[in-house]
């Protein structure tokens, strides 16, 4: 794998973002890594636990804006569609894994990275975390399954709230409201997984196999029909002025003026 680093320590499989001089931003061979890794994981009888985590000082900006700044600048709107597509996939696999799942976040997590953190059943958080839901920054609606994870997790109107202004969720709001598990400085993140992997390792994965599967049953069974429409949303909003507009404003370090075109 170019893009990610996937190792195994014990009974804990390790999924790494190494893209650091990106800001750990998600294109289509990243996206593909992360999900050849989640199934590694899955099918692994030795791995009990699921680890995220990130290399570099932004654990992601979400989207690559490089990579978006391309596409509109080729017209090239499938492959940030195939993006979108890709990103809602992996949250669905995180979701779906029988398997707990945590990630360790440090600095910006934005965009998908923030929805994923959501799907994750522990995220481990710094306290120089924050949270952005950063899509209406460039004319886009949350992807990675955000609405349908955010509005089960801390409800409807904060979640719309989140996704309308783009606002930075710290990390000890993130963890009064529910979103995060702990919160630690970041040379004690280690220590603080360790702590936590103790106390799951004294469980049964059979137990946890079946918590998860009552998770989806109650609260994600429609995840499909719910995906259709964030993408088809996506690939209508990728098409407009607006996204294009977010897109070479962000690149040009000003900001957008949008027309509702």
């Amino acid at each position: 794998m170019e893009h990610i680093i996937y190792q195994l320590e014990e009974d804990l499989a390790i999924l790494t973002l190494n893209r650091p001089e990106v800001a750990n931003g998600f294109h289509i061979p990243m996206c593909e890594e992360i999900l050849e890794a989640l199934t590694l994981a899955e099918e692994d009888p030795a791995v009990h636990f699921v680890l995220i985590n990130a290399n570099g000082k932004v654990f992601s900006v979400g989207g690559d804006l490089v990579e978006m700044k391309r596409a509109v600048d080729e017209d090239d709107i499938p492959s940030l569609t195939k993006i979108a597509e890709l990103v809602n996939t992996i949250s669905y696999k995180i979701k779906q894994i029988a398997k707990p799942v945590l990630m360790e976040v440090d600095g910006a997590v934005a965009g998908a990275a923030a929805n994923m953190a959501v799907a994750a059943d522990f995220c481990l958080a710094t306290d120089k975390a924050k949270f952005i839901q950063a899509f209406v920054g460039v004319g886009l609606a949350p992807d990675a399954g955000g609405i349908h994870l955010l509005s089960r997790s801390i409800g409807v109107t904060r979640a719309v709230q989140l996704a309308m202004t783009g606002e930075a969720l710290t990390a000890d709001k993130a963890l009064e409201w529910g979103l995060v598990y702990r919160v630690c400085k970041a040379d004690k993140l280690e220590k603080t997984r360790e702590q936590l992997l103790k106390k799951l390792r004294r469980g049964s994965s059979n137990s946890y196999a079946a918590i998860k599967k009552l998770v989806w049953e109650s609260q994600f069974k429609d995840w499909q029909d719910y995906a259709v429409l964030e993408l088809n949303l996506q690939a209508s909003l990728a098409q407009t002025e607006d996204f294009k507009e977010g897109v070479r404003a962000h690149s040009e370090r000003r900001r957008p003026k949008f027309t509702g075109k």
